[in-house]
């Protein structure tokens, strides 16, 4: 085994896969065999600013999930759930086991700034310019959400779509003391393949737009601040979420058996799918799914003609990836698939790991 190993383009590669450290909160992965490291895994590493939580994970395992058998938290540094650049990654053996602790290579030190903490300094699970640039275009809404939301109900100047700048009429109800409002139209419906039921549409982002008049009034006016596409009449007004996925991310699988699980639809619509690609699944929180949920993707086994006892006859599934779970509504979930050994397509199953 060698002394030590750069992350190189293993990590790259894995780091557009998403999540790691499951190292959080005494979060503990389900039974397993004996611990395997992965070929070639480092006993010491220096961690580099570009690294990804689940990048290192990989790094040093066949199955990154299973990162809380392998961690070993120091009590002596504070908060060893979170890795910074400059910390020393090393590996020892305890009892015939692996275990992998850290030493801090630096004082992480703040700046005067209330925005600041150590968790933004820490290195993220996934780069989170990806899954934030998503999370601000896409939301699940279910219908109560839709039916409750304030809409453009007009626009100035009596036109029939509106850009930046514009101004708008909202009407409905704007929360006391939001005056940020995000704009969206419904797209698609997502519908259980088995049951069909309606699991959620898609909040499709128009826009963002302030408020300018008092949220008593029946009808609200707003400016529009920024477009994506003309805001049309009956666009819908929800306040703005702060949606962040940081460094304390837990990756692990989930605690329960998932029946019946596909993926139902994927980002842009494509018909094939790959790593890095941004899929929606058809459970949720409902299910017991969670953030930082790991999850296997299989292929469904091909039919086979059985030239003795004359049927056919369906072979196994194929397990073909790996995706985890980033965000969760209460009946449908949105995962990134991490990896992908073959061409994947919209209704391969979902398994835990």
């Amino acid at each position: 085994m060698s002394n030590s190993r750069s992350l190189g383009s293993n990590v790259s590669t894995g780091a557009l896969c998403a999540v790691l450290l499951a190292l959080l909160l005494g979060i503990v992965a389900p039974p397993a065999a004996a611990l395997e490291l992965a070929e070639g895994a480092p006993e010491t590493y220096v961690v580099r600013k570009g690294d990804t939580l689940w990048g290192i994970a990989g790094m040093y395992l066949d199955e990154p999930w299973l990162w809380p058998e392998l961690w070993d938290v120091n009590p002596q540094i504070d908060n060893p759930h979170l890795i910074f650049p400059g910390d020393q990654l090393y590996l020892s053996w305890v009892d015939g086991k692996p275990r992998l602790a850290v030493r801090r290579g630096r004082d992480v030190k703040l700046t005067p700034n209330m925005r600041v903490s150590q968790r933004d300094l820490a290195i993220p699970v996934i780069p989170l310019d990806q899954i934030g640039a998503f999370l601000r275009r896409h939301r699940i809404l279910n219908a109560e959400q839709l039916d409750n939301a304030a809409y453009v109900v007009a626009a100035s100047e009596e036109r029939l779509i509106s850009a930046a700048g514009d101004r708008v009429y909202g009407r409905g109800h704007f929360p006391d003391g939001e005056r940020s409002y995000g704009i969206y139209r419904a797209g698609d419906v997502y519908r259980d393949p088995l049951t069909l039921e309606i699991l959620g549409y898609q909040g499709k982002d128009i826009g963002d737009a302030q408020l300018l008049s008092s949220n008593r009034d029946e009808v609200t006016e707003l400016e529009v601040t920024r477009v994506t596409e003309e805001v049309r009449i009956t666009d819908r007004l929800l306040p703005l979420e702060e949606r962040i996925l940081d460094a304390t991310f837990q990756p692990r699988a989930p605690a329960v058996n998932l029946d019946n699980a596909f993926m139902i639809a994927v980002d842009g619509g494509v018909s094939q799918i790959g790593t890095t690609d941004i899929v929606v699944l058809n459970k949720g929180a409902r299910d017991g799914l969670e953030r930082g949920h790991v999850l296997a993707i299989y292929k469904a086994g091909a039919m086979q003609f059985d030239e003795i006892a004359r049927d056919n006859v369906r072979l196994p599934d194929v397990r073909a990836g790996l995706a985890m779970v980033f965000e969760v509504s209460e009946k449908a979930s949105y995962a990134l698939v991490l990896k992908a050994s073959r061409v994947l397509k919209v209704m391969d199953k979902v398994k835990n790991p």
